[in-house]
């Protein structure tokens, strides 16, 4: 039995070890945690939490960022410290903490084919898939230990994806596939994988903290799709070093994250890949040896003299790990090497590199929010060559949330907007492959474990996505609509020779959502009926017809999300 196996045989013990004798609440709110994350957001609307965290950054430190008691108990309803069984302060004036974290039960429902986004470890799923969390945390001195695994079961039950009739398009659909790991389906049978998740060990002082952990990550103001990181995919081992507040100095507050992390491969094909056109196969096997070293910066600022506003920048750096070998390619500090992009440059060309600028701005008085974030794929440009051509290589977010009171006194109707693309508009980007999260030489592309670390529609998804809402509380009842354009560079890639405007692949998708609490169960559910048109860009040529129906489809989705808050 090797050592890697025997370590893997030890966790579940482990975890078992823990359970039985800490009962143990976390001190980061988890971004998967059903509820909390949309309450918090709403509460800084509202005034209730400070508006100096701009949460841009997370998970989030609600004990240091908002000045509370317990990091999940946020309105101190939940639990009491001095008659919980489970939770406790110990030592010399208290300076020790051991909770237990949310026990957390996630699951989906696919009827016809896969949807979904934003749900870390589940995967692209037809059926039911599930994920059961929850573990300790303890806190001694400076240092904190977070323990949150993941259980994932799903039913990985087949559907139709890529139409094999697509003959002429497969092949183009290939250049796609060849520069990204994002299999349609993991495999063939059931798929059981058990996860390290939400976890961390720390080293804290004062509002910084740094360590290691495996903990999902969210860099940019966005409520829905976040460019450069997103809990899209499951979590990645990393080292870290961030702010647990806001840093407050004479000119302003300061939040900030470093990271240096290891990504890793599917193992799993794309559809039809032993697929040959005039004896040349379609699909061109990536490296076996597929860890990749990912590093990233993120700054936010908010300046003294405009009260609401945060100014922010974010910065990473992919490439293979035995591509490695000079100080830049370790630290997203020394990674952009300015040029011209028809200029070969080994050294650039071996990295994939991201880059965004964004803005939030929020009034606790009119209990409204805007924000938006500008990005580039490869951060290589010149200044003087971003100023002619800015729209190059872009993608962008803009959203804005207001909560508008109601007569009943706590209630509010939130009315919530926003706006994604990141197909490009420029032809030579979209003819040169510029697309975004796919790479010619990182030909895993931006992913972790064959799922997209920024968007979760992947590559070149332009989304438009409204919310209408009453809320009061932890308790929300809306209905959502989104549109989704999926790979809008793919479609003028293959499209634009043939002239057949047809084939835009859209998914229109209204859906109910619910939060509500009980007790100290929290419960979310999710309620869409996906309107597919031309499925996969697969239409039917009919000579004779140019008005043909697409391979239109229909999709029912069940997301439910129950978290249970230990007295």
């Amino acid at each position: 039995m090797s050592k890697a196996h025997r370590v893997y045989q030890t966790i579940p013990f482990l975890a078992l070890f823990l359970f039985g004798s800490f009962n143990l609440i976390a001190q980061t709110v988890p971004l998967n945690t059903p509820v909390l994350e949309e309450y918090m957001r709403r509460m800084q609307l509202l005034g209730k939490l400070g508006g100096n965290s701009s949460f841009a950054i997370r998970p989030l430190y609600p004990v240091d960022a908002f000045k509370r008691y317990n990091g999940i108990d946020l309105d101190s309803t939940f639990t009491d410290f001095d008659t919980s069984s489970f939770h406790r302060k110990y030592g010399k004036d208290d300076e020790g903490t051991l909770m237990a974290m949310p026990y957390t039960y996630r699951t989906q429902f696919n009827s016809e084919y896969p949807f979904g986004l934003n749900n870390g470890a589940m995967i692209p799923n037809r059926g039911f898939q599930h994920v059961l969390s929850g573990g300790v945390y303890l806190e001694q001195g400076g240092f904190s230990f977070q323990f949150m695994p993941e259980l994932l079961i799903a039913q990985n039950r087949e559907f139709s994806g890529f139409p094999i009739e697509h003959q002429a398009t497969i092949l183009f659909y290939y250049e796609y596939m060849n520069r990204i790991d994002m299999p349609e389906r993991f495999g063939e049978s059931s798929y059981v994988r058990f996860l390290p998740g939400q976890s961390s060990i720390r080293y804290n002082l004062e509002g910084f903290s740094v360590g290691v952990s495996t903990e999902n990550l969210w860099w940019g103001p966005s409520r829905r799709n976040s460019l450069i990181l997103s809990n899209n995919a499951p979590g990645f081992l990393h080292l870290t070093a961030n702010t647990r507040k806001p840093i407050e100095t004479p000119v302003g507050h300061f939040e900030g994250q470093m990271i240096a992390g290891f990504l890793n491969g599917s193992r799993f094909l794309p559809p039809h890949a032993d697929y040959n056109i005039q004896n040349n196969p379609v699909h061109i096997p990536k490296r076996t040896v597929d860890g990749r070293y990912l590093s990233g910066i993120i700054l936010s600022y908010q300046p003294k003299w405009v009260p609401g506003l945060f100014l922010g920048y974010s910065a990473t750096n992919q490439l293979y790990r035995a591509d490695m070998d000079r100080l830049g390619d370790y630290v997203p500090f020394f990674n952009g090497q300015k040029g011209f992009n028809n200029v070969e440059n080994p050294i650039r060309d071996k990295r994939q590199q991201f880059s965004s600028g964004f803005f939030r701005w929020i009034s606790q008085e009119g209990h409204f929010e805007f924000y938006g974030e500008f990005g580039t794929n490869g951060n290589s440009r010149r200044l003087s060559e971003f100023m002619i051509t800015p729209e190059r290589n872009r993608g962008f977010t803009l959203g804005f949330s207001n909560l508008m009171p109601l007569k009943r006194e706590g209630s509010f109707l939130q009315i919530s907007a926003e706006m994604t693309q990141t197909g490009q508009t420029i032809r030579e980007s979209i003819r040169n492959l510029d697309t975004w999260y796919i790479h010619d030489h990182v030909r895993h592309g931006y992913t972790n474990r064959g799922q997209v670390l920024g968007v979760g529609y992947g590559p070149a998804a332009n989304v438009n996505w409204i919310e209408l809402a009453w809320v009061k509380d932890f308790n929300r009842i809306g209905f959502h609509f989104e549109r989704i354009v999926y790979n809008n560079d793919f479609y003028y890639f293959r499209y634009e020779a043939s002239k057949d405007w047809r084939n835009k692949y859209v998914d229109l998708v209204p859906s109910l959502v619910a939060d509500w609490r009980f007790g100290n169960l929290l419960v979310h559910g999710n309620f869409q009926y996906v309107n597919t048109l031309n499925y996969m860009w697969f239409l039917e040529n009919q000579p004779d017809q140019y008005f043909v129906p697409g391979l239109d489809r229909k999709n029912f989705v069940a997301t439910l999300g129950v978290s249970y808050i230990l007295k």
